[in-house]
């Protein structure tokens, strides 16, 4: 591919790309889609955490995700994480280039679409992957610009850690467990960052930023501009719009909590949608257990396992090697 075609925001495109246009039967159907409703939205600044956990339990049981508030997660730093995002992928596309690859094994890289190799049909979106724990490992190998790139995105993963590792101890209470129970099982947890840019687009109802998809991981931590929209999950059947909600991360619980809740706690079916006249930015942050961490259902009321013992690495090879809007990925480890 000429690098003009590598990377969405090296151009400006008048119409959608052939191999970027999905089949009728797989487009989103944009005018059908209604905004959520009923949204939960959580408040971590609540002392009672039974309560907190009751309220996360609850969402995790009727909607897949939620929204948290008064999270800690200091406001300039999430505006800054923004900043320098909108930064690194106006920069010139032959500084990005340096940073391109379609090697999904690579812990650093700036890439397109999904999985390049695999797809016959590409998603309308630049993204940089980076592994971010520990951050000492992994710091050197990230961009270095714009100049204040590592600084930012280094301390802006530390507190989003923070965060996520609170969030698992509630959704252990939540289960009837040890709160510690998620964090103890799934080992010293991995953290990547997909830093995602999703340029305009000719013709947003031909395609997707990204397809439908559950996250392979333990839970994503989502930050959404405040100013565009585009996550949608699938709510009772039908696809709804998340709009951005003030000072708010979006979590979603992935595969891995499915797996030890014992389907009590579904990992969200959820996607991207693009337009017409804007960029827009978001930062998924993933919590991921241990490659050897040994991941089966915490069963609790005597109900037979719905699955298999497997490995975190066992699970993540199966998810990158197929497309992302295949079959849910769990439906292969089931007992």
């Amino acid at each position: 591919m000429e690098s003009s075609n590598v990377l969405l925001t090296g151009t400006r495109y008048s119409n959608l790309p052939e191999n970027y246009v999905r089949s009728v039967s797989d487009r989103p159907r944009l005018s059908e889609v209604k905004d959520c409703e009923n949204v939960p939205v959580i408040d971590l600044s609540v002392a009672d955490e039974s309560l907190l956990a009751q309220q996360i339990g609850n969402a995790c049981k009727s909607h897949g995700f939620f929204q948290v508030i008064n999270h800690g997660v200091n406001s300039e730093l999430v505006e800054k994480m923004m900043e320098i995002s909108h930064e690194f992928f106006h920069l010139p596309l032959d500084v990005k280039m340096q940073f391109y690859s379609d090697d999904p094994t690579k812990t650093m890289r700036l890439s397109t679409s999904f999985n390049l190799k695999k797809e016959s049909v590409h998603n309308w979106r630049d993204y940089l992957r980076l592994h971010c724990h520990p951050i000492e490992k992994y710091v050197q190998e990230w961009p270095s610009v714009p100049s204040t790139f590592k600084d930012v995105v280094a301390t802006y993963c530390k507190e989003v850690r923070k965060l996520g590792l609170r969030l698992l101890g509630s959704i252990s209470l939540s289960l009837g467990l040890e709160e510690d129970y998620i964090e103890k099982v799934l080992g010293d947890q991995g953290q990547h960052m997909a830093v995602n840019y999703y340029p305009p687009c000719p013709e947003p109802e031909l395609t997707y930023g990204l397809p439908r998809h559950t996250d392979p991981n333990t839970i994503t931590i989502l930050l959404q501009g405040q100013e565009v929209a585009g996550l949608q999950v699938l709510h009772n059947g039908k696809w709804v719009a998340v709009n951005p909600y003030p000072n708010a991360f979006v979590v979603n619980i992935g595969d891995q909590i499915q797996a030890l809740s014992n389907g009590n706690y579904a990992s969200v079916w959820h996607r991207a949608t693009v337009n017409t006249d804007r960029e827009r930015i978001s930062v998924a942050s993933f919590l991921c257990p241990a490659n050897d961490a040994i991941i089966c259902p915490a069963v609790k009321d005597g109900s037979p396992s719905m699955y298999k013992k497997f490995t975190y690495d066992e699970y993540y090879k199966k998810f990158w090697s197929g497309n992302l809007d295949q079959q849910h990925c769990l439906e292969l480890f089931k007992e």
